[in-house]
């Protein structure tokens, strides 16, 4: 076999390839990408088959973490509280109302590419999200809520939710055993709040979010 080149063979299983064996050295890393991908992709399909429609709304999703996790709402009058708040209505703004920022809008990626260009674009960026996020709450509404979970067994998770735009979101920290523990109740929670047979129909936002989140 000629220098750089490489072969790939694939032993099939019912649900797609169970062995993948690559020969020459530079082949590993070409493929590894397609290769990772394309296990993504049984996996993800495999998902969708699993899913079926049992949904919760997010103020019931709120009670159960309350009753069977002891969730508890964090201020919202604490620095992270109030980022995250500030965080998540730039985001919504920018991609529901744009219109809300009048001039700043529309910011156009500089044709020239020396750093003084680059830099002068990036202020403009930090300057309209600034504007998008100290938008008024009557103008744009935000009812944003945060709940503090701390597992016995150590570990922590937030769950933010915000059920104006149907926003459910969250992250986790701790040592290896507790992430381990806490991505699986990460995933619990969105299926718990679950999708629609019209989400499943029309692969929604909630569905793909769910879909993306069970395959992570």
């Amino acid at each position: 076999m000629g220098r750089g080149a490489g072969s790939v063979s694939v032993i099939g299983g019912a649900d797609g390839p169970t062995s993948i064996f690559i020969a020459g050295k530079d082949s590993k890393v070409r493929l590894a990408t397609s290769i990772q991908s394309y296990f993504s992709k049984i996996k993800r399909n495999r998902m969708k088959r699993r899913i079926t429609a049992n949904p919760h709304t997010l103020e019931e999703v709120v009670e159960w973490l309350k009753r069977e996790y002891g969730a508890v709402e964090v201020s919202q009058q604490s620095h992270n509280y109030l980022e995250q708040r500030r965080g998540l209505k730039t985001s919504l703004v920018m991609r529901h109302r744009l219109d809300l920022l009048g001039e700043w809008k529309d910011l156009e990626v500089p044709e020239r590419a020396d750093m003084e260009t680059f830099k002068t674009f990036l202020g403009q960026m930090q300057e309209r999200n600034k504007k998008a996020g100290e938008i008024a709450d009557d103008i744009f509404p935000l009812d944003f809520h945060i709940y503090e979970i701390i597992r016995p067994e150590g570990g922590r998770m937030e769950v933010a939710v915000e059920t104006v735009w149907q926003v459910l979101g969250g992250s986790f920290s701790g040592d290896k055993k507790s992430m381990r523990q806490l991505k699986k109740l990460f995933k619990n929670i969105y299926l718990y709040y679950g999708v629609t047979d019209e989400d499943i129909r029309d692969e929604t936002e909630r569905y793909k979010l769910l879909l993306t989140t069970l395959c992570s």
